[in-house]
């Protein structure tokens, strides 16, 4: 398999001015470059900027992937939107990291996994986690924590085994209800389903997000003047993420502080492989239950034709001869077919010694059609 690299950065908050662009420029001549987006894809070689530097300096989202399994995905946000003493209860190694740049928070996560398909994803599908983010919603740290402790079932030299007795951080709620952002973000982070399933037992229910234009619209007419001057300033000193977090969070309330009991990396773990168990019994369940729908409807309708065979042979006879008169092998399959019906029906009526005669009858007017002959023979259809 030849080498693909894709490398995606967005400016969200701030778009890059011409010397920012020209910049970025010096670092690929072949890449696609604008004021809010980068792009390029390698086919061989490779991209010689540093990836967390530009986000340091440039970008507020970096999209990444390998085909040989690498999957990355940054972030940067301010740091009045999410603090790194927060972030850092979910970090994993190298899987999920944190650390702060200026006015900045950078959250960098990645999965690592041999590729057994090609699966698409893409940037614009993910990036709606940093607005929510940013409004407080850390369901997205904890689906990048859970992932990485996930790749423990397909790698089992990727921790040592005192990293089962590693609690699992704040749960957010709404875990059961993942955005279509999250959602996009666990597929591409590789995080198992059962092992969701399972951790967002311990997850409450989300609080109803109150996006609603109009209601927003409503909210925000019934600030008080002062503080929309104080928002307004902040946006015109270019201060957009700070102002954007703080209307959003006021918006949208608190979010409720987890106080359910710490469950181990271990019983996760555990847990998820029981309900993959049950899932896989129930399923197997649901599809015998299927299959022998299936059989017991294929039965009912070989009665029923079989029934209404009886009641018409001389038009199934009739129909044989036409068949064969047609001289094509889908004809000959299909008279051998019908044969064995009749033989069937001939059986049942206890008039098996007419069947036969008839049929030795008709074997005779055509052996000079050896493939239809052959046919006969393998349908066990031998004269007496």
């Amino acid at each position: 398999m030849s080498e693909y690299q894709y490398y995606e950065f967005l400016a969200i908050d701030q778009p890059l001015d011409d010397r920012q662009q020209a910049q970025v420029r010096a670092l690929s001549t072949r890449a696609h470059i604008t004021a809010t987006r980068f792009t390029n894809e390698y086919h061989w070689g490779d991209f010689s900027g540093d990836p967390a530097r530009l986000m340091e300096r440039y970008y507020d989202a970096h999209f990444y992937l390998a085909n040989w399994g690498t999957h990355r995905i940054m972030l940067r946000l301010p740091k009045s939107a999410l603090s790194l003493k927060v972030a850092e209860d979910y970090r994993v190694g190298e899987q999920v990291t944190a650390w702060t740049s200026g006015k900045h928070l950078i959250l960098d996560l990645t999965s690592e996994a041999e590729e057994e398909y090609w699966e698409e994803h893409s940037l614009s599908a993910i990036v709606g986690v940093r607005a929510e983010l940013v409004a407080g919603d850390l369901r997205s740290l904890y689906l990048a924590w859970l992932s990485a402790y996930g790749s423990w079932e397909r790698d089992e030299e990727a921790f040592e085994y005192d990293a089962e007795d590693v609690l699992e951080p704040p749960v957010p709620p709404g875990l059961g209800s993942l955005t279509a952002s999250q959602r996009a973000l666990a597929d591409f982070l590789r995080l198992d389903d059962d092992l969701l399933a399972v951790a967002a037992r311990a997850s409450s229910s989300a609080s109803p997000v109150k996006d609603d234009s109009a209601a927003l619209a409503g909210w925000i007419a019934a600030l008080p003047v002062a503080e929309k001057d104080k928002l307004l300033l902040r946006l015109a000193q270019d201060e957009t993420g700070q102002a954007r977090t703080k209307l959003w969070r006021r918006f949208r309330g608190p979010v409720a502080p987890d106080e359910s009991p710490r469950r181990t990396v271990g019983d996760l773990l555990d847990a998820a492989a029981s309900h993959r168990q049950e899932r896989q019994r129930v399923a197997a369940a649901e599809r015998a239950e299927e299959e022998a729908r299936r059989e017991r409807a294929r039965v009912l309708a070989r009665e029923r034709w079989l029934e209404d065979l009886a009641e018409d042979e001389e038009s199934a006879w009739v129909r044989v001869e036409t068949l064969i008169a047609g001289r094509r092998a889908a004809d000959y399959d299909q008279a051998a077919e019908l044969l064995l019906d009749l033989q069937q029906v001939a059986y049942r009526a206890d008039r098996i010694t007419a069947f036969s005669e008839r049929f030795t009858h008709l074997r005779t007017r055509h052996l000079r059609k050896p493939s239809l002959i052959q046919r006969f023979d393998r349908a066990g259809l031998i004269p007496v």
